[in-house]
Parts: structure tokens; C-alpha cells; sequence
């Protein structure tokens, strides 16, 4: 392959949500290769992010995808668990990246290359909004899988993200495997199953 910049972009998507992982990706675009289009993942909408992944994944020079599995969100806390899902993304290039460019106001530490954070990045830097758009992607696409796999929960359409239909079937049903236990809401609905029990 010839020559390019390896300006590696990273995001993550579902800081927020009660269940599921938090997901990050790293992207390096080619810049002989355009995509049109390329914005945070949340200003465009369901239909167009997955309509840009194949795009991304096809033109872009490197990319990778990884999670962080809510136990481990539990074990260190969101924060750390974002930039574990972060580093490992990067790692997960193959290729050794000349800059790091990452969505926020801080960055994990021992990443393989000179970093910067970039606060709302997503808007500002290309290689940013591709990755916010795969980590998009790929967390909803997994957490539709979820719903099949825990229907009670109704995870396709929420994606664990602490909705009024979601608190009501925490209420109702209790935890399941991919909740986490140590966020605030989920910790109240393990208290009261208790207390109830």
C-alpha cells in the first residue's frame, strides 16, 4: 500500500446506557479515498450510519471495533472501561497508528502513539466521525441481539440506554446478565428484587 498519514480517529458509543457493552473504534481513512457524509454518528440517522458503514469499512485504510463487557465497567468504572474498549480498538489496527485522535477531554494512558483529545472531535475530524459512526453501528446491531436473547428488556429498541420502558422492565423483571450492577438505577432494582425476595 502506498504511503499515508496514519492518523488514527477513536470513539466510543454507550458511556451512558444501564446494559450492554461500552464500544469503541478506531479508524485511519485513506485520503486518496473521500467519504461523503461523515459526521457525528448522532446527528445523522439510523438509516444513513448504516448505510456509511460498509462505506467506511471499505474505503477506509485500517479499522477496528472493541468492547468492553459490562462486568468490566462494573470492575473499573465507565471511564476506565471506555478507554480499555479505546486501547483496545487501537490495537486492533494491525498497524501501528503516527497520531491518535480521540473524541473528549482526556485519553487513556500508554497508547502506542503521540495523542490528542479533541472535544467534540466527532464534528471536527473525519477520521473521529467514522469511528463514532462504527462504534455506533456495531453496539446497536449487538444489542439487538440482546433483545432476541433477553426480550423481556426490550433492548432493540432502547439499547439499554435508562428509558421509561426500561426502568419499568428492570422494576418488573430484575437484572439480567449484560445490566450493570454498578450503575445507579440498576443497583436500586437489585435492592428492591432483594427486599422483595
Amino acid at each position: 500500500m502506498r504511503h499515508i498519514d496514519l492518523i488514527c480517529g477513536v470513539d466510543e458509543a454507550g458511556r451512558g446506557p444501564w446494559a450492554g457493552p461500552v464500544t469503541a473504534a478506531a479508524v485511519i481513512l485513506d485520503p486518496a479515498r473521500s467519504i461523503e457524509g461523515l459526521t457525528d454518528s448522532k446527528k445523522i440517522s439510523e438509516k444513513k450510519r448504516f448505510a456509511l458503514e460498509p462505506e467506511i469499512k471499505d474505503k477506509a485504510a485500517y479499522w477496528c471495533v472493541a468492547h468492553a463487557a459490562p462486568d468490566e465497567i462494573d470492575r473499573i468504572n465507565i471511564r476506565e472501561a471506555t478507554f480499555l474498549a479505546m486501547t483496545r480498538a487501537i490495537a486492533g489496527l494491525g498497524v501501528t497508528p503516527s497520531h491518535v485522535l480521540i473524541d473528549g477531554n482526556a485519553l487513556p494512558q500508554n497508547l502506542p502513539a503521540p495523542a490528542q483529545a479533541i472535544i467534540k472531535g466527532d464534528l471536527k475530524e473525519p477520521a473521529i466521525s467514522a469511528a463514532s459512526i462504527l462504534a455506533k453501528t456495531e453496539r446497536d446491531r449487538l444489542m439487538e441481539a440482546y433483545g432476541a436473547e433477553y426480550p423481556a428488556y426490550g433492548f432493540g429498541g432502547h439499547k439499554g440506554y435508562g428509558t421509561g420502558a426500561h426502568a419499568e422492565a428492570l422494576k418488573r423483571h430484575g437484572p439480567c446478565p449484560i445490566h450493570r450492577t454498578s450503575f445507579a438505577p440498576v443497583r436500586r432494582a437489585m435492592l428492591s428484587e432483594t427486599l422483595t425476595n
